[in-house]
């Protein structure tokens, strides 16, 4: 090989600023690379976004802990941990996704409230085309919810549902993909669409992604990622189209190779019968070579289920488990996120400690306790169920320092309230209203100082006091209304 001739004096010190230049670079690189890395590992736990159901409060974002991926604990007393106050101001199929970098993560979900009295006709025909958007940089602090209407574009689109989110390294962006049923080709259907974004905010035009053949819709579908391509792909995809169809692909837009569906155990979604189930929701177990596919058994009301691989090239390496619980709540469709230690730490000091039950014992009536029924509240003994008397007194829903709630223990999510000075039990509706309506001040007891009596917080000359046997919230003025309004909290 030919030298080639020698550098004059200034070309080698510009050279040697050159080469100081990348060595800075690359080390800047280094170290946010191994920032990066050491972000994301190791994982230590897991974290399940889903709903509930069509009951009042239910359609709402919730969260759930596990340390081993299948025996979980509800998270914030099973109260909502997000409510959106936007679109429908309900929410269905949250999505859980993290940055690439650790730095940042989104909820995407369904805008869709069933509980509201919207049929499902009206809903899959004349829904919501938009998703629902929360961001965070550190999981426990989220921002106000956003609306993305990314279902708008496509001609005759009826909805948008069960989305799902997945980070594209090829390209650096995320793919956003979604059910939305619309006509094409002449037949009315659910098909699975996608956009690019980079931020949540902005995105590409609507693609069509999935198509099944004939009249045959498709909803719910799941992609996870194998780095390291055990069973001889890189992704995976779970989707509910009468079967449970499972496909693999080395691009998260394919081309997809189908390997087979669940109907060998007796599982479908229904174009078979055995066990009816939706939602599938892929979880890797933290630390090791093996995968969970969960599965909602809506048919029957059993909830989730797990199935699990070490090899996701076949279907036949599915087998059931039976060793696992969900805990107290419903899970219905949502997605699992895999903990790093710190991740986990802040997770669990914000939702993870349990407060305590309480009864709220009347002062001048003591064997009788605040309780709910049939909604309405009022002081009553013997209490059956128990659990109608039972709250949790958590930080109040607004205002500063010192105030409180009164979360019900059977109905998490649902709080004491005034409403036109009467109390009812209601669920937190997100609206600063609710919240002032069900905020209160402890103070010393209006008729004993060692008892305590309760201030509203939006009506500050106001207590919460019993006439009749009926909580109300009423201005005090002589010495029955300060033992009415007098309380103490029992264990």
């Amino acid at each position: 090989m030919r030298r080639p001739p020698s550098l004059p004096r200034r070309s080698r010190r510009g050279l040697g600023s050159l080469l100081a230049a990348l060595v800075l670079l690359f080390t800047s690189w280094s170290v946010t690379a191994a920032d990066r890395a050491a972000a994301l590992d190791p994982f230590t736990g897991y974290l399940m976004a889903h709903f509930t159901g069509e009951h009042a409060n239910g359609e709402q974002v919730y969260f759930s802990h596990s340390r081993d991926g299948l025996h979980w604990t509800d998270l914030n007393d099973g109260a909502p941990v997000l409510l959106s106050t936007v679109g429908t101001r309900g929410v269905r199929d949250p999505s859980l996704l993290r940055s690439p970098a650790g730095d940042r993560y989104w909820i995407v979900a369904t805008d869709l409230r069933i509980a509201s009295g919207t049929s499902w006709d009206d809903a899959a025909n004349r829904g919501s085309t938009s998703l629902v958007v929360w961001e965070s940089t550190d999981l426990v602090t989220w921002s106000a919810p956003r609306l993305l209407d990314v279902a708008g574009a496509i001609p005759g689109a009826g909805n948008a549902w069960a989305p799902e989110a997945i980070h594209d390294p090829a390209t650096g962006d995320y793919v956003v993909y979604w059910a939305t049923n619309a006509p094409r080709n002449g037949v009315t259907k659910h098909r699975v669409y996608y956009v690019r974004t980079r931020d949540f905010r902005t995105f590409t035009a609507p693609q069509l992604y999935i198509e099944r053949a004939g009249t045959r819709g498709i909803i719910d579908t799941q992609i996870v990622e194998v780095p390291d391509a055990t069973g001889g792909y890189r992704y995976y995809r779970a989707s509910a189209d009468g079967q449970i169809t499972i496909e693999a692909a080395n691009a998260i837009l394919g081309p997809w190779t189908t390997l087979g569906d669940l109907s060998h155990m007796g599982i479908s979604n229904g174009a078979t019968g055995g066990n009816v189930v939706e939602g599938p929701m892929w979880m890797p177990f933290n630390g090791r070579g093996e995968w969970a596919l969960w599965l909602d058994q809506f048919a029957t009301g059993r909830g989730y289920m797990p199935i699990t691989s070490t090899n996701l090239g076949s279907t036949r390496n599915f087998t059931t488990r039976g060793d696992y619980s969900l805990g107290t709540n419903r899970k219905r469709h949502g997605s699992i996120l895999a903990l790093t230690a710190a991740e986990e730490s802040r997770v669990l000091a914000r939702w993870g400690t349990s407060t305590p039950v309480n009864r709220i014992q009347s002062y001048n009536n003591q064997d009788r306790y605040v309780r709910h029924a049939n909604f309405d509240v009022r002081v009553d003994a013997n209490v059956s169920p128990a659990q109608d008397a039972q709250f949790r007194v958590v930080r109040g829903l607004a205002g500063g320092s010192g105030h409180v709630s009164f979360q019900s223990v059977n109905f998490p999510g649902y709080y004491l309230r005034h409403r036109d000075f009467d109390f009812v039990l209601e669920p937190d509706d997100g609206s600063a209203t609710f919240r002032a309506d069900a905020t209160f001040l402890p103070v010393a007891g209006l008729a004993a100082s060692s008892w305590t009596s309760y201030r509203s917080y939006n009506f500050p000359d106001r207590y919460i006091r019993h006439w009749d046997y009926e909580l109300r919230l009423d201005q005090i003025t002589d010495a029955t209304g300060r033992a009415d309004a007098t309380f103490r909290l029992t264990g």
